[in-house]
């Protein structure tokens, strides 16, 4: 370290580094040597590293996963590293993006009848980490880390026509939660959500830990969801229009706290993080002082097991459902990296009364057994046609669910 830096300076700088080198040893031997078994440190590992797994075989999709009565599960398209969000397209394909890659792909549908994707085009490379997609009166929207963009796309034949037209820019991308998710909703206006920097901290840029709503041009912003630590999969119920958004709530406060959250956002809404998660659990490091905040916090409409890590959220609208799925949407939960015993890893259903009331229950399981790992949900999403797609980051695939 050069001999010109102050005393104190090396001091500090070596402090830190210390510091950060007693942290990082015991995350490891927390979550890798701690007790955890054999084949969930390697999934730890992997996942941290942000490694994937082959895709399954078809043996293994249907020895392991289930689904409800009435439905079956398939791959449906493979080799699709950091698979993300999707949009289905009037021609029954799937617009996908993959952050890593900086990829939009077009997945094609299934015309001939083997039961897999027919082949892919790419839209756009070179992104910078593009995540959120949604289709629009013939545009394509595309949520990178920095920007929100659209560009005419015209399902029929397939193709874009130009490049991407920048609407909201600007956007810090640092932290923790740098994904963007964008979608037009039956207001016909642009809405975006955007994670926080930070596992529990006061935002320097209040647009962090937001939910937003532009025009379609991309003016006009304004905050009407607050206080939503990381708010990536938001979706509109059909039965009354009532925006709903899921939220992974904080970190490093045990094995079953706090809740993950689904809320219902409203405009001038705060929904408690830092401050207060789930339903009146208050922050031990936010909490104290912040009373009066806290009070106009609103709760959660679900609360889902802790650290399960709730993503896309997709109402069901196909008239052809199963009984008991009039009032559903279905939840993709990525699950936990930092639990003793991990959790989550499947995609739930929830199913909304008319008083209000919701029950969570089990649609597509099977990811995990004492074996190990072989895939983690995403999202999920509805065609035309009442097929429901799941996209999955760890083995690269999008499984389809018909009945």
């Amino acid at each position: 370290m050069s001999g010109r830096w102050p005393r104190w300076v090396h001091v500090v700088l070596y402090s830190v580094v210390g510091l950060a080198t007693v942290a990082i040893a015991g995350f490891i031997w927390l979550f890798f040597l701690g007790g955890i078994a054999i084949s969930d440190r390697t999934m730890l590992w992997r996942m941290m590293r942000e490694e994937g797994v082959e895709p399954p075989s078809a043996a293994l999709i249907a020895e392991q996963l289930r689904v409800p009565t009435g439905f079956r599960v398939s791959l449906w398209a493979q080799d699709l590293p950091s698979a993300r969000l999707m949009a289905p397209t009037a021609n029954g394909d799937l617009i996908l993006s993959q952050p890593r890659g900086g990829l939009v792909v077009l997945l094609y549908g299934d015309r001939d009848g083997d039961g897999r994707s027919d082949g892919r085009q790419t839209l756009f490379s070179g992104l910078d980490r593009p995540n959120g997609v949604d289709l629009h009166a013939g545009w394509l929207y595309v949520a990178e880390a920095t920007r929100v963009s659209r560009v005419p796309f015209d399902s029929a034949v397939r193709q874009v026509t130009g490049s991407l037209q920048p609407l909201v820019t600007g956007l810090t991308a640092d932290g923790a939660h740098w994904r963007k998710t964008a979608k037009v909703g039956p207001d016909r206006l642009l809405y975006l959500g955007q994670g926080s920097t930070c596992n529990v901290c006061i935002e320097k840029d209040s647009r962090r830990a937001t939910v937003m709503r532009f025009a379609l041009d991309g003016s006009g912003g304004e905050i009407i969801g607050s206080g939503t630590r990381n708010p990536y999969g938001f979706d509109w119920a059909p039965w009354d229009g009532a925006l709903y958004a899921t939220e992974n709530s904080r970190d490093l406060l045990g094995d079953d706290l706090p809740p993950d959250e689904l809320n219902r956002i409203e405009a001038g809404g705060f929904y408690g993080w830092p401050h207060v998660h789930g339903r009146q659990l208050i922050d031990p490091e936010y909490g104290h002082g912040y009373e009066s905040l806290i009070a106009t916090a609103r709760p959660p409409v679900h609360e889902f097991r802790a650290h399960n890590a709730p993503l896309g959220v997709r109402f069901l609208r196909h008239a052809s459902r199963p009984a008991g799925y009039e009032r559903a949407a279905l939840v993709a939960l990525h699950g936990s990296w930092n639990r003793s015993t991990p959790d989550g890893y499947k995609v739930v259903s929830l199913h909304f009364a008319a008083d209000g009331s919701l029950e969570e229950r089990d649609f597509l399981t099977g990811f995990r057994n004492e074996t190990g790992l072989i895939g983690r949900p995403v999202d999920v999403v509805e065609a035309d046609d009442g097929s429901i797609y799941v996209s999955d980051d760890y083995a690269g695939v999008i499984y389809r669910v018909t009945q």
